[in-house]
């Protein structure tokens, strides 16, 4: 039992992590405001916890300016992604052992 907690990525405990990880692997880029209305979180929210994840290469930060307003994107790298998977991975045997 122990083992298993020890395999959970500490990166993805916040629920706020959990959604960004979540909304990207199964869309290639989302923007802010899309990610911001779906997790339900706050500007400030949402950029702390999407900064987190790009530091650890989880995330990339896709920052432009359509017209003049500006617009930012996120892409989950394969990094992320297969941190996400084993993360998932270790809840399902966690639950799986329980049984």
């Amino acid at each position: 039992m122990i083992e298993l907690l020890q395999q959970f990525n500490k990166a993805f405990e916040s629920k706020a992590r959990l959604g960004i990880m979540s909304v990207l692997m199964v869309n290639e880029s989302v923007d802010f405001s899309s990610l911001k209305e779906l997790l339900q979180v706050t500007d400030g929210n949402l950029a702390s916890h999407a900064k987190a994840l790009e530091e650890l290469k989880y995330i990339v930060v896709h920052k432009q300016f359509i017209g003049k307003k500006p617009n930012t994107t996120y892409t989950a790298t394969e990094l992320g992604k297969q941190a996400f998977i084993n993360h998932l991975n270790s809840l399902e045997m966690l639950l799986k052992s329980n049984k």
